[in-house]
């Protein structure tokens, strides 16, 4: 088979198609076999992908191609999730764009709105998916809302009802004035603003004076029960139990003793708004202060307020507020103050901490488990050092509030009885009421928390609550791959909900990798506008150049700068392999099939070419499994570009010319085949689809390149006695050749020679060993040295007219006489010396200047740096040349 040109777009839809086709992503189903399971982090349907979600894909298919080609019984189970708040938010703008809303076209409409919304969506993602070529069972695909994991989702909440884990109660939330919903706090995004401290007065009912209050929230302050000081505040200790009047509102608030306030803060003196901040709202329950709701659900003040602010925005009553204070002579100063303040993570409107009847779950026992299985080994969290963030957050989680006033997503499965007040759980539709049998029951109108479906995934998506096969055989998965960002949002709950209900862990390794950044360094976003899109760069430059430069990038833990220009240089990479199988190819047909490795008589390169090819092999696995891909990116880069194509390549030439007899020239063609098969199967999970095609064209390349062993694994036939026993010294010898090669094209390239012209070589060494090499090497080293005859000697006193290079245990000498033109190679190299100095003096003004080591991103100095770092060293290089020159 002929290789025309690599055109990435006519390739990649034939072998995915070839695949589904094949039913190769299933599950192998052999008895007895070693399974790997991985479950997609499920992405939203809210839309198309983004590079992130490249990145975590390509990295999780390259473990499962990796898996499926080590024989083992591997499972990838795709499928998608419902996102509440995120989807709810989307359909609600085009909602809107259409003049409506939710609330007009009522709650089953909207339903039906969405579900068509994450229909258009789920075709979206799924097509992006396989665009990227991500190799998981389609026939197994599951969604967050399916009828399976409804089903799952009821089971759950109802068994930690009753086990007295879930309830019900008034607690503080995270309030979202804009999604009209709760949030837990890692829904909230925190940043910081530039405000302001407000310090105003409340005046003593019994007494002159008056108490200092400070606050940023001055709004909340129409909402006060108290005030509160510490009980160890000596200033205040005759104050305890006395009142003083709420400004504006006409309230008497007490003045009560606890730990909670600072004496060292302002006055030590603090307001007690319980129904408007956690920590407040833990001092009124411990002290039975009342506790006030001032806002409606959207931000705007209720009537527990004074008239002239009801109904108005509460940014508004702040300075309605301030205003009201200083005209009564009681607002002391406004000093700037900058603090962390709370914000949607999907719309970003700023939250509020708002009383409110929500759903709990009582998370404290199930983190217990989490813990202790990520302590005793059970779950590795790759990097290690995230053990540390985990156990922190783990140790001091407080109860997670499941409950959203969502239309989109799972309905909490309770029902009130209108007659007796009953409440009820149940895992299947109530129709009468368990206590009075009555039928005015009413459904929760509230949905469950996004994270509460996700956090079952591992083992709902395997079809539990029913015992299946696929339980039995896959679960518990072997790896999971996400963001660390997404640590606690919804590795934590899988680990808490798995442990807890199927008593295993959900997954034996969690591998977090990073954000991704532009170029300079900055974190990639829509709003910024350096994101790249994968689609746009799979059209670019192919799915497998976009997928390999993510692979290189990916170090466990660590953010990836993803400028364009990597993509286009691993597409180049692609062509040079590509072009290697075409030289390959031209030499089968013009010398027929090519002999079986074992076949052939080998030559000391023959036998460094593959000795080096079974190296790398274990190079890539040990990289694989230690998850360090990027590693194994490198290794291979090297490997194929640098000694296959540029070395093995070039030196082959020779031999399959005939050059070097016939023995010679079957032991060329053989190992550039083995070599070559070898090669694309290493690279085959990072690259899938070029991979698949060169090894349709090979000869011996039968069936599907997804399903061959994978180099080095334990069914690849030996290389056979010969092979084994004088690999070692012919490697030696071969790298010492190359060595001395490197050496003279160094030479070559510091004079100025141009390729066609061919020189004398001296080399200067006493080890025979190198001597006899060399000569029963002589036409490789003159064919990729550009040398005319080779020579020997002990030693040379008279360098003039020589150029000279240094080796380990040799030193060459090329005969320079006549061939450069040594006043124009002067006046070049002099040039470069010019500029080579005033690009270092440019660099080391902008290094030593503050302003920009200040304000530049880190990546920006960094790449600065190692610019300079490289123009001093060619500086040096150039000025040696000139030198050496200088004598001529």
């Amino acid at each position: 088979m002929s290789l025309n040109r690599y055109d990435p777009a006519l390739i990649e839809t034939k072998w995915y198609q070839y695949w589904l086709d094949q039913n190769l992503f299933a599950p192998s189903g052999e008895p007895g076999r070693e399974s790997f399971c991985i479950v997609i982090p499920p992405p939203n349907v809210t839309g198309s992908l983004h590079m992130g979600h490249a990145w975590d894909n390509t990295i999780q298919d390259i473990l499962i191609r990796w898996a499926r080609m080590e024989g083992l019984n591997t499972l990838w189970i795709p499928g998608t999730d419902h996102a509440g708040i995120a989807t709810q938010w989307m359909v609600e703008k085009i909602l809107r764009d259409r003049g409506t809303t939710k609330e007009e076209i009522g709650r089953e409409a909207f339903l039906e709105e969405t579900w068509r919304f994450k229909e258009e969506s789920h075709g979206i993602i799924t097509g992006q998916l396989k665009r990227l070529g991500v190799s998981c069972d389609w026939s197994r695909e599951r969604f967050t809302l399916d009828e399976g994991l409804s089903r799952a989702v009821r089971r759950v909440f109802v068994r930690l009802y009753d086990q007295g884990l879930i309830y019900r109660d008034h607690r503080m939330v995270s309030w979202c004035p804009r999604c009209l919903t709760a949030l837990s706090d890692l829904e909230v995004n925190h940043r910081e603003h530039d405000a302001s401290m407000y310090h105003f007065r409340y005046p003593f009912l019994d007494r002159e004076g008056f108490v200092a209050i400070a606050t940023t929230r001055p709004e909340t302050m129409l909402g006060d029960g108290a005030v509160a000081v510490n009980e160890n505040d000596g200033r205040y200790t005759a104050l305890v139990g006395s009142r003083v009047m709420l400004p504006l509102v006409n309230r008497e608030l007490p003045i009560i003793a606890d730990p909670y306030p600072d004496p060292e803060m302002g006055s030590g003196a603090v307001k007690v708004t319980g129904a408007h901040d956690p920590n407040d709202f833990e001092m009124a329950k411990r002290h039975d202060v009342p506790m006030y709701i001032i806002m409606n659900e959207d931000g705007t003040m209720n009537d527990e307020v004074p008239e002239a602010y009801r109904g108005k925005d509460r940014f508004v009553v702040r300075k309605m507020v301030i205003a009201d204070l200083e005209k009564a002579g009681l607002l002391d100063k406004v000093v700037p103050h900058v603090h962390a303040v709370g914000h949607c993570s999907r719309c970003d409107t700023v939250i509020e901490p708002m009383l409110s009847l929500q759903w709990f779950v009582d998370i404290k026992p199930l983190a217990k488990k989490a813990v202790a299985a990520v302590e005793d080994g059970r779950i590795e969290l790759l990097p290690a050092y995230q053990k540390k963030i985990f156990y922190e957050w783990m140790n001091n989680i407080q109860d997670w509030c499941i409950s959203r006033q969502l239309w989109w997503g799972h309905r909490i499965p309770v029902w009130y009885c209108q007659d007796c007040e009953e409440v009820i759980a149940s895992e299947v539709d109530v129709t009468a009421c368990t206590r009075c049998g009555g039928s005015n029951l009413k459904m929760d109108e509230d949905v469950l928390d996004t994270w509460f479906s996700s956090g079952l995934w591992p083992f709902s998506t395997m079809g539990w609550p029913d015992e299946t096969s696929d339980l039995k055989t896959f679960y518990p998965t072997s790896v999971l791959v996400t963001g660390y960002d997404i640590l606690f949002f919804w590795v934590a709950r899988m680990a808490m909900l798995g442990l807890w209900f199927m008593d295993e862990k959900p997954f034996g390794q969690v591998l977090l990798h990073g954000l991704l950044r532009d170029q300079d360094g900055e974190k990639m976003s829509k709003t910024k506008g350096n994101g790249l899109d994968p689609v746009e760069m799979i059209d670019k430059f192919g799915a497998d150049a976009l997928r390999f430069t993510l692979a290189a990038g990916t170090i466990p833990g660590r953010d990836m700068n993803l400028p364009e220009a990597s993509i286009e240089s691993n597409r180049n990479f692609i062509n040079k392999i590509w072009n290697a199988t075409r030289f390959t190819l031209g030499h089968h047909g013009r010398l027929g099939e090519p002999p079986l490795i074992g076949e052939i008589e080998p030559g000391r390169f023959e036998r460094w070419i593959v000795g080096r090819v079974r190296q790398v092999a274990g190079e890539v696995r040990g990289f694989l499994e230690e998850r360090r891909l990027d590693e194994a990116c490198r290794v291979l880069y090297g490997f194929v570009w640098h000694e296959y194509c540029d070395w093995y390549v070039e030196i082959s030439k020779p031999a399959l010319n005939g050059e070097l007899g016939e023995t010679a020239q079957r032991a060329a063609q053989g190992t550039l085949h083995h070599v070559l098969m070898e090669s694309i199967k290493l690279l085959h999970p990072l690259m899938p689809f070029v991979t698949e095609e060169l090894w349709s064209a090979l000869p011996r390349g039968e069936g599907s390149i997804m399903v061959q062993p994978f180099p080095g694994s334990n069914g690849e036939a030996p290389l056979g006695g010969a092979w084994e026993a004088e690999l070692a010294p012919a490697m030696a010898e071969a790298e010492r050749l190359i060595a001395l090669i490197q050496t003279v094209r160094t030479v070559r390239g510091e004079n100025g020679l141009k390729p066609k012209q061919k020189v004398e070589l001296t080399v200067v060494t006493g080890d025979d060993a190198l001597k006899k090499t060399l000569r029963e090497e002589e036409i490789v080293v003159r064919t990729l040295g550009g040398i005319a005859g080779i020579s020997f000697s002990g030693g040379l006193t008279e360098r003039e007219g020589l150029g000279h290079g240094v080796g380990d245990g040799f030193e060459v000498f090329l005969s320079l006489a006549g061939m450069i033109d040594v006043d124009a190679e002067r006046t070049r190299l002099g040039r470069e010396v010019e500029k080579a100095r005033s690009r270092i003096d440019q660099l080391n003004r902008k290094l030593e200047n503050p302003a920009f080591l200040g304000k530049a991103p880190p990546a920006v100095v960094e790449k600065s740096r190692q610019e300079l770092g490289g123009l001093e060293t060619q500086l040096a290089q150039l000025s040696e040349s000139l030198e050496q020159l200088a004598g001529n």
